[in-house]
């Protein structure tokens, strides 16, 4: 056994990388279920559903985790008691609101026409409440850099959910509300997890104080702005659909979209590790490098997704029968797969430019930028899907959308940082490309100097 292996494997980065993908594999084999047991339509309920609970958990989270781990990361442990009591103070007061609404939220439910906002209303609550100590255990894992804890919530979260579809299917008791019942029972499960093991640290409420709760509050309110608007995008598409097109078509577009997570997962790598590199460069004030950095990743990642495109591109049908069963064969899930893979190609420079904008000290751009999006997002779906009449008008608006946040970004670069070209992005990104594969295939190669080349994969270690 290879014990050195061993201890390199086991460290944060090889943790985190493990939560997001072991949590991504079960929740695909969870959909892949799900569209096979449950009818069409109420597939489309269930996003409707989970998209409407999860938008206001946005809320929850996006005040409570970059707050508490700004605040609690390397403070004495009096201090990490007061934050920890602290955040667990908001998060009841949130969930507790929250609540308030649901409450009302059930008792309407009963008079809404729609099922999927009949459901989202009247399970509100219930979900936000047996969520609470899952949300309060992955903030403290986080700010404690605990990824391995983060990975066994989300396993047995999303792993009894699993469990329990498949008891479903064995006592042929497949409904749409066993379903919701099955999924809440998950949640309540990762809780009582979190809660036996110690990870959620209830006892530290006490230790709670006003400052400190107004600190976090203050915080928290600046990045709930940003998440939610960003899921807005999600929360628009699927109201439109579901209102306009109805359940049967957001099932087919949601299948679709679904598989975009190929894209998402490496993206997010990726640009997780730019943030550090790109801030550093700056508050340094090296300009050129700087620039290279942001011309390098972009050009990158843009030339390594053009195969992997094309392959899922190619294979679009075969991954929709595999996913969504028979039922979803010959629907429009497979084009507009494709056609957001297409799209995918611009994600490259989106991201890593609002990465850029943020370590140039203007996440208020960002924010602007992502507010003028779900207006475009708005009009342009609805003149697309009023036009079309089917799910391709969406993809009409999300097409517009991230050429209007390159656009955006692009020239907010320029104003603020010139010296950017988006152009020569894509040629340093090809010779990077050759650069990495040739050591790669030659690792020992060295330069005149008789120094080893520096791969992109050693950007780190500068």
């Amino acid at each position: 056994m290879n014990i050195p292996l061993i201890k390199r494997l086991n460290n944060a980065h090889v943790w985190s990388v493990s939560a997001n993908g072991l949590t991504a594999v079960i929740n695909m084999l969870t959909i892949a279920v799900l569209y096979r047991l449950l009818p069409m339509v109420d597939i489309g309920v269930w996003i409707f559903m989970q998209t409407f609970i999860l938008f206001t958990d946005t809320f929850r989270w996006g005040l409570l985790n970059t707050a508490f781990v700004k605040f609690y990361a390397g403070v004495n442990a009096q201090r990490a008691k007061e934050v920890i009591g602290s955040i667990w103070y908001l998060a009841l007061a949130i969930t507790g609101i929250f609540c308030l609404l649901g409450l009302a939220g059930f008792f309407l439910s009963e008079h809404i026409a729609d099922v999927g906002l009949k459901y989202s209303l009247k399970f509100l609550a219930i979900s936000l409440i047996v969520t609470a100590p899952t949300v309060v255990a992955l903030c403290i894992a986080q700010g404690e850099s605990r990824f391995d804890r983060i990975l066994y919530i989300r396993l047995w979260t999303n792993g009894v959910f699993l469990v329990l579809l498949f008891l479903l299917l064995i006592i042929g008791q497949v409904r749409l509300d066993h379903v919701i019942y099955a999924n809440l029972a998950a949640n309540l499960v990762g809780s009582v997890v979190a809660w036996a093991a110690g990870w959620t640290r209830i006892e530290c409420l006490p230790r709670r104080s006003a400052a400190c709760i107004r600190e976090l509050f203050h915080f928290g309110k600046y990045n709930v702005g940003t998440a939610i608007s960003s899921s807005l995008f999600r929360i628009s598409d699927t109201a439109l659909i579901n209102f306009m097109l109805g359940p049967a078509a957001l099932a087919v577009y949601a299948l679709g979209v679904r598989l975009m997570e190929v894209v998402e997962i490496p993206l997010r790598s990726f640009t997780a590790t730019a943030m550090p590199l790109l801030s550093a460069a700056f508050n340094r004030g090296e300009k050129d490098r700087f620039i290279y950095l942001l011309q390098k990743y972009i050009g990158l990642i843009s030339w390594l997704l053009i195969p992997g495109a094309l392959l899922t591109m190619g294979a679009a049908d075969l991954a929709i029968g595999l996913i969504g069963g028979n039922a979803y064969r010959g629907t429009e899930a497979a084009n507009i797969f494709r056609l957001f893979m297409l799209f995918a190609l611009l994600s490259p420079a989106d991201r890593f430019m609002a990465v850029a904008l943020d370590a140039i000290h203007k996440p208020d751009l960002n924010f602007m930028k992502v507010l003028l999006m779900i207006v475009l997002n708005l009009i342009a779906n609805w003149i697309g899907i009023a036009v079309l009449g089917n799910i391709y008008g969406i993809a009409f608006g999300s097409f517009c959308n991230v050429l209007f946040a390159v656009i955006f970004s692009y020239y907010a670069l320029q104003k603020y940082y010139g010296g950017f070209n988006l152009w020569a992005s894509y040629k340093i990104g090809f010779l990077e490309l050759k650069s990495t594969l040739r050591l790669t295939l030659f690792p020992v190669r060295s330069t005149t100097a008789g120094q080893p080349e520096i791969s992109f994969a050693d950007e780190n270690a500068r």
